[in-house]
């Protein structure tokens, strides 16, 4: 109870990798880490190992049905919305993203004035979602809005950790975390479905493509008239792809900085010669080997999406163990992540892993911070451009200081949050300083 995310990863570990029974009392799941086993799950048996079960309950009282779901739902959501995902057309919204982001990022320099540290995780959040608003919903979506927004789906992401840890119980039962659960899905319905309302009445323009009017289209018949739930399930289980993911990661980074000077001093060093005195350009990204490096061995100590749950439909065997249908299967990136047998001083920060030999291919499966197969997450180009972005803006721009340094521990919800508050001082750079 105290850090379940650390404790599953270390009963994945101290077990080589080896299929692990979790013993929750009357719910006893398998705990598989091994890449091998990863493969078979999450690829060569996926349509053998479903989205379905207890531990998707949480997760989907807030998005529905669509492409957190399986069978036919989930491959009508997945053709209506990978094209969007794609990274051809990411790139195409590289432009807008980091002028969104590099504005959001300037309004900072208030902070950075009057010396007020900022709540990394509110900040991150608030970046990424101007972003994310800007591109995939086009001008339906007021400044004002969004920022309602942002907070509620954190809420929900956050708020559903005693369901994960405990999830055979009933809903009947009333437990911490399930007021403010209730509370932020009903705001966001609240938010929601005027939006898509009033983009009905609109009409969608032809060649929109915003995500609003990409599911519209795709929803609704030529009377305009559909399943306005299905659309809210789309728009809201995208949002949530878009956002929670960088958000998470981006979090995390500002304590590894801290606790690793010698990274952070690297990083500033190739930020401000490759990318100057400007706000960061999507041109630059390619050019931050150093950056892209740092971005990969976060993903691999702290992948935001920390757990993946599935169900076996049929009996099978997983590294020799039995597994009946019905039970309950546990991949977690972050155990993955840590085996020894994959990863050289697995518990050890070091962006150095990711070039030369030490980027030499491991098992394909040893990392996988956005899941694998059928099932992988569609925001995963989308973050290939914002994190740089954003990293790159706010770091030729200000020195972030960790005002608050202490231990971390996971929270276990929708994706691994840091459960403690990090704040960040925000000290100018001097452009006379810059190379």
């Amino acid at each position: 109870m105290k850090d379940p995310v650390a404790e599953l990863a270390r009963m994945g570990t101290d077990a080589a990798g080896q299929v692990v029974r979790v013993d929750l009392g009357p719910f006893r799941p398998y705990l598989v880490s091994h890449p091998d086993h990863v493969q078979q799950v999450l690829t060569a048996q996926w349509s053998n190992f479903t989205r379905d079960g207890m531990f998707w309950r949480p997760v989907r009282r807030v998005t529905g049905r669509g492409i957190l779901r399986e069978g036919d739902e989930w491959v009508t959501a997945r053709k209506i919305l990978q094209p969007l995902f794609t990274a051809r057309y990411t790139a195409n919204l590289a432009e807008d993203m980091a002028d969104a982001i590099a504005e959001r990022v300037h309004e900072l320099e208030i902070h950075a004035r009057t010396g007020e540290p900022i709540d990394a995780a509110d900040q991150m959040t608030a970046i990424i979602n101007q972003a994310v608003v800007k591109v995939l919903f086009g001008g339906r979506i007021s400044r004002d809005t969004a920022e309602r927004l942002a907070p509620e789906f954190a809420t929900c992401a956050t708020s559903i950790a005693f369901r994960l840890l405990f999830p055979f119980l009933p809903y009947s039962i009333k437990v911490p975390g399930d007021r403010a659960y209730l509370r932020a899905m009903n705001n966001i319905d609240e938010i929601v479905y005027p939006l898509i309302e009033q983009a009905r009445r609109e009409g969608a323009s032809e060649g929109k493509t915003d995500l609003i009017s990409v599911l519209l289209a795709a929803r609704l018949g030529p009377d305009g008239r559909g399943d306005m739930r299905q659309v809210r399930d789309d728009l809201v289980s995208m949002y949530a792809t878009a956002t929670e993911t960088t958000a998470t990661s981006l979090t995390w980074l500002w304590a590894v900085l801290h606790e690793h000077p010698d990274v952070s001093a690297r990083l500033h060093e190739e930020i401000g010669r490759v990318v100057g005195n400007d706000p960061a350009r999507p041109e630059h990204v390619p050019r931050l080997a150093y950056l892209n490096m740092v971005l990969q061995e976060l993903l691999r100590l702290y992948p935001a999406g920390w757990l993946i749950p599935r169900q076996a439909v049929s009996d099978t065997k997983i590294g020799g163990v039995p597994i009946k249908a019905g039970s309950q299967v546990l991949i977690s990136p972050f155990t993955t992540h840590r085996l020894a047998e994959f990863w050289d001083r697995p518990l050890e920060f070091d962006p150095g892993r990711w070039t030369g030999d030490g980027a030499t291919p491991r098992h394909r499966y040893a990392f996988f911070p956005f899941g694998a197969g059928p099932h992988s997450c569609l925001g995963q180009n989308l973050f290939r451009i914002e994190a740089p972005l954003v990293i790159a803006n706010l770091l030729s721009r200000y020195r972030l200081t960790v005002t608050n340094p202490q231990p971390l521990t996971a929270l276990p919800g929708a994706s691994a949050r840091p459960k403690e508050q990090i704040m960040l001082r925000l000290v100018p750079i001097e452009r006379s300083t810059r190379s």
